[in-house]
């Protein structure tokens, strides 16, 4: 979790706003709405507290130790400005902040923009009308200029006894395809080249409203899974090829349909699918998905259709309940899995979470002890994956460029470090190529790379 921290605009006369924003993804996403909408006001953006007319913190809820981060930014910007809005997923629980900030200024939930923009409005006017001509078609990213988030949909219908993400933000809401496809269609406009599209349950995009149509580019398209990926997949091709990377898929038997696309080269041979778990008495707790012999005949199926395609997940150790023979039931699906890339997490207790009350909770030694074994044995499954990309030439796209001199002869030669990422690397969560080059390249720019060597986690090559 990471402050993301907004940059200063140039007008001296607008009022002007602090942005602490913790959490995840779509978190982030919720802040870029509400400074999107700001700018269009005519509100500046301040990079400190002093320059702050009016702080916004928005928090994360789902861990009590994201909770403790929250408060803490709260009270840093209490400390050093003193007005402050508060919104996100903590702001579901206003008591919790008021009891130890009662002089804030307003708390609202998550995703509740015209609440947040309310109480800005109430605390620093706007000094004149809003154009939206202002702001960019794509808004105000938070993100570096060549990829950003696509989020897809709001709340769960899932009912994981650790989670509280439907107490949060509620069930399942989707977007209308069509307002969908036009944000992209803004991104990839303005020079993104990665699209990660998120949610909390990506595969289940459309159920609610029953895959409701829209009309985009003169015909009808359906809020459904396959259909949006589709659409995704042709927009990208037609607009220059920007990725489109899928997160927080659910492995619903109607995900096999999108690897046809991925075979195709329409999105990204990439999926990342939140197991959790393989024990099925641990599945059953969690109140998740138990069929996990099945899970390895599709995932061996999906590779074999599109034999470029990087699975990654998250799982979870230490659970209420979990046994030594549960454990080693996860190491050994796991080695027969063969997953690309994997993050691993201690279970902690959420407050409000149905998982609270399950018996046989495990040590916080046990959890430790499992989750450094847990690491050792992917670590061995990654390094062995990653050798296999070492004389291949990959697509990256740069994320940072850097210039180091060096001499031939009497005279000084440029070399550049590029680091960047490949298809199976989304940003922040997985692995780095770590590039040679004798020119210099753009952040933005997929290139092609030689692979001449890796480690457990990283590829290393040359640009070609």
């Amino acid at each position: 979790m990471a402050k993301q921290a907004t940059t200063s605009t140039t007008s001296a006369k607008n009022p002007k706003v602090g942005f602490v924003s913790l959490g995840c993804a779509k978190a982030l996403v919720d802040s870029e709405r509400i400074l999107t909408q700001l700018r269009a006001e005519g509100y500046d953006f301040a990079p400190d507290y002093d320059g702050a007319d009016v702080v916004i913190v928005n928090t994360c809820g789902f861990l009590d130790s994201a909770r403790d981060e929250s408060l803490s930014a709260i009270g840093e910007a209490m400390a050093e400005n003193g007005k402050v809005i508060v919104t996100g997923c903590m702001g579901a629980t206003p008591e919790l902040i008021r009891d130890k900030f009662p002089n804030v200024l307003a708390i609202t939930g998550p995703a509740q923009y015209e609440s947040v923009l309310n109480a800005v409005h109430k605390a620093v006017p706007p000094k004149h009308e809003p154009y939206f001509d202002l702001v960019p078609s794509q808004g105000v990213k938070l993100t570096p200029r060549h990829y950003a988030y696509l989020k897809i949909s709001e709340g769960c219908n899932n009912r994981c006894s650790f989670c509280i993400i439907p107490k949060l933000r509620g069930d399942l809401v989707s977007r209308p395809v069509g307002d969908v496809l036009k944000e992209a269609e803004n991104l990839v406009k303005s020079g993104v080249k990665e699209l990660l599209i998120i949610s909390q349950d990506t595969s289940a995009y459309g159920i609610d409203t029953k895959y409701a149509t829209s009309q985009w580019q003169g015909r009808e398209v359906r809020a459904k899974f396959i259909d949006l990926c589709r659409e995704l997949g042709t927009m990208s091709k037609d607009m220059g090829g920007a990725w489109v990377r899928l997160h927080y898929v659910y492995p619903y038997p109607h995900v096999d349909e999108v690897i046809e696309l991925m075979a195709d080269g329409k999105i990204l041979p990439y999926l990342d699918i939140p197991f959790q778990h393989a024990s099925p008495q641990v599945l059953k707790n969690m109140r998740r998905p138990a069929n996990q012999e099945k899970v390895i005949e599709r995932i061996a199926k999906w590779r074999k259709a599109c034999p470029d395609m990087t699975v990654r997940s998250t799982f979870i150790v230490g659970f209420p309940g979990e046994t030594e023979e549960d454990f080693q039931f996860l190491l050994d699906w796991l080695q027969e899995a063969q997953l690309d890339r994997v993050g691993c997490f201690r279970y902690e207790n959420v407050s409000d979470a149905d998982s609270n009350a399950l018996s046989g909770h495990v040590s916080e030694e046990v959890k430790e002890e499992r989750w450094n074994r847990f690491m050792e044995a992917q670590q061995g499954i990654s390094q062995k994956r990653l050798q296999n990309k070492i004389g291949k030439t990959l697509d990256v796209l740069v994320d940072s460029v850097s210039e180091e001199g060096s001499r031939s002869g009497s005279e000084a030669v440029a070399h550049y470090k590029i680091i960047g990422r490949s298809h199976a690397d989304a940003p922040e969560i997985d692995g780095l190529v770590h590039v040679e080059s004798k020119g210099r390249v753009l952040p933005g720019t997929i290139i092609k790379v030689k692979i001449t060597d890796s480690d457990a986690y990283d590829l290393f090559g040359t640009k070609l």
